[in-house]
């Protein structure tokens, strides 16, 4: 079933000249196997087992370009109750996202593997000294508003966070922001980290992608996930979602 319905996404974007990234979209410890909730309940041998399948069914589609591996590693160094998931060592994590390559890899030589860092997917400092050992790897960050705290932030503060956190990054590697957003703090589904009005960040994150050769994924195109581009099914959008439709066709 799962299959049937990537391949009809493949067939729609080959239609229309469109790239796709294929995300195993698990949240928690892939190490300690605890998750952020049942739906994201795998183990190391399913991931394994879904992109030997994944790379093997699609490795003639040029249109699947990126692969990401894991959508959100939770070890945190900072925050409230970080290990909650269980701690994470960056070199076990490293290894893991190694064996996934050389799954890809095996069927697919030419697709693009995309490593998240930790909390989250928001991290990747561990990479200035411990980076993937393999070639044609890309990073991705997932920098929601709140990510740096929830008090309110200058378009300075965002620029130095996101210099520290996964900016640096960029002038080595690809960089794709998989996910970005935010939503109101009164609106369905508004959770840490992307309760924001907006006005701040969209413009700072816009800006800063376009300075350091970054690539952006806005979260999410459904009305029933958080935050939402659209309100409903007729597609109308809301204010993330009328601020980034303009942003990417100015």
């Amino acid at each position: 079933w799962m299959l049937a319905r990537l391949d009809e996404a493949v067939l729609w974007a080959n239609e229309r000249g469109m790239y796709l990234i294929i995300d195993w979209h698990s949240i928690g410890n892939l190490d300690t196997e605890l998750f952020q909730h049942p739906m994201y309940e795998t183990t190391f041998s399913e991931t394994m087992n879904f992109w030997r399948d994944v790379a093997l069914r699609y490795r003639n589609i040029p249109t699947i370009a990126v692969y990401e591996l894991f959508n959100e590693p939770t070890h945190n160094y900072i925050g409230v109750n970080p290990e909650s998931l269980g701690r994470y060592d960056w070199e076990r994590w490293r290894e893991m996202m190694e064996e996934l390559v050389d799954i890809v890899r095996a069927y697919n030589p030419r697709a693009i593997p995309l490593v998240a860092g930790f909390n989250w997917a928001y991290d990747l400092r561990e990479i200035k000294d411990r980076p993937i050992r393999r070639e044609n790897v890309a990073y991705t960050a997932h920098p929601y508003p709140q990510k740096g705290g929830t008090e309110e932030h200058t378009q300075e503060d965002y620029f130095s966070q996101w210099d520290e956190h996964w900016g640096f990054a960029a002038s080595d590697y690809p960089i794709i922001l998989s996910e970005v957003g935010w939503t109101s703090s009164t609106d369905p589904g508004a959770h840490v980290p992307v309760i924001h009005d907006g006005n701040v960040y969209g413009p700072a994150l816009i800006e800063y992608a376009d300075r350091n050769g970054v690539s952006v994924i806005v979260w999410t195109l459904d009305p029933d996930w958080s935050p939402a581009m659209i309100k409903d099914w007729s597609y109308a959008p809301t204010i993330q979602g009328q601020f980034f439709r303009e942003a990417f066709t100015r």
